[in-house]
């Protein structure tokens, strides 16, 4: 952290120092995404008319306590040096003082500071502008919308210095063509608000929505078609400088929405939380069984005193009936008895079933009164 504040105090402390207040760091940090590139601008302004007659490009990592060169520049011949060999090149014009670095392709490797050091002829200080670069994850290449949905396509270029960008370009190649259409076309410079020019199809459906002042050409398309689907592919035109960025559109249906029942969209209520609806139907069920055995009690109650009922006056019908003939069968039985016993009974009955005379019921000692009254006579008496 100490480095990095001197790396940054010191352009000014020198300038202070020696009276070359008049360079001018623009931005100090920029982030990028992997694949990205970026711009770092190293400019001088000066009132003097003074040559530069060197430039470096140095980068220094957390993690590595040795610098790299990137790029020096020394009498006309600009040289890449190490891994950046490929991918960094000189873009600012040094016979106006601008020593700006151009690195294409960025990896997570290059997040680190880079230090612009500017010599200038008859000077022996050496100014130095820093620049801290934060390298993201690389965005996605490919978006996948609905129909009828608005796909936003971002096209930005990273850059310490604003008002670069002099056009932008949108093309579009359908997947069963090959050839390519002009989708968006902007100018900054032919009028002050710029200057749009749609293609056909998407002419009132494409909106430029990034900000041109900070290279930004980022789109946005609304109601995607299926005819949509295909490359888009955008250029940022910086002076000689392009930037190109390809973004492949994906089209699909949404799925078609199907009546449901009350029960079937329950789920959605909750979220789609199956868990929970389980959970409702079992304390539901719990709270309802009561209910239902209660029911089911007093259904069963009433029918089995409807049974008991009919089977107590069935009983009864029956002990009528048992009734009936047993009385039959006991006068049956009695006339039968009565038929079989002895003669002298059967006397015994008739004497018993005549009415006796009064005279003899007055006589004291009427022997036929005592045979009436069940007594038999003495043998001693019956004389």
């Amino acid at each position: 952290m100490f480095c990095l504040w001197k790396l940054i105090l010191m352009p000014g402390l020198l300038g202070y120092f020696l009276g070359l207040n008049d360079l001018i760091v623009s931005s100090l940090e920029l982030t990028v995404h992997v694949s990205d590139s970026v711009l770092m601008g190293c400019v001088f302004h000066s009132t003097e008319e003074k040559r530069i007659t060197k430039v470096d490009w140095i980068f220094s990592s957390e993690e590595h306590a040795k610098d790299d060169y990137v790029l020096y520049y020394y009498a006309n011949l600009s040289v890449p040096v190490g891994r950046f060999q490929n991918r960094v090149r000189l873009v600012g014009d040094i016979s106006h003082n601008d020593g700006s670095l151009l690195l294409q392709n960025v990896e997570e490797a290059d997040q680190g500071i880079y230090t612009c050091e500017i010599r200038l002829e008859m000077e022996s200080h050496v100014f130095k502008t820093p620049v801290v670069l934060h390298v993201l994850p690389e965005e996605p290449k490919e978006l996948t919308v609905h129909v009828g949905d608005s796909a936003l396509m971002e096209c930005v270029f990273r850059s310490t210095e604003e008002n670069l960008m002099t056009k932008v370009d949108w093309m579009f190649s359908p997947e069963e063509h090959t050839k390519e259409e002009i989708m968006l076309r902007y100018y900054t410079k032919k009028l002050p608000s710029g200057y749009h020019q749609y293609g056909g199809r998407f002419q009132n459906r494409v909106n430029l929505v990034g900000n041109t002042a900070h290279n930004d050409g980022s789109i946005k398309l609304q109601g995607v078609k299926e005819s949509d689907r295909g490359s888009y592919t955008c250029s940022i035109h910086l002076g000689n400088l392009t930037f190109r960025k390809t973004i492949v559109l994906h089209v699909i249906q949404k799925e078609p929405q199907t009546l449901v029942t009350p029960v079937a969209s329950r789920p959605e209520i909750l979220g789609g939380n199956q868990l929970v609806t389980i959970v409702g139907i079992v304390c539901v069920t719990i709270l309802l069984l009561p209910v239902l055995i209660l029911i089911v009690k007093r259904t069963y109650g009433n029918k089995s005193s409807i049974t008991s009922t009919t089977l107590v006056k069935s009983l009864e019908n029956t002990k009528k009936v048992h009734a009936e003939n047993h009385v039959y069968s006991s006068i049956t039985t009695q006339e039968v008895t009565e038929e079989e016993e002895p003669s002298e009974k059967s006397e015994a009955t008739y004497m018993t079933m005549h009415p006796v005379w009064p005279s003899l019921r007055s006589a004291p000692n009427n022997p036929l009164d005592k045979k009436s009254a069940g007594e038999m006579p003495k043998p001693e008496q019956a004389f």
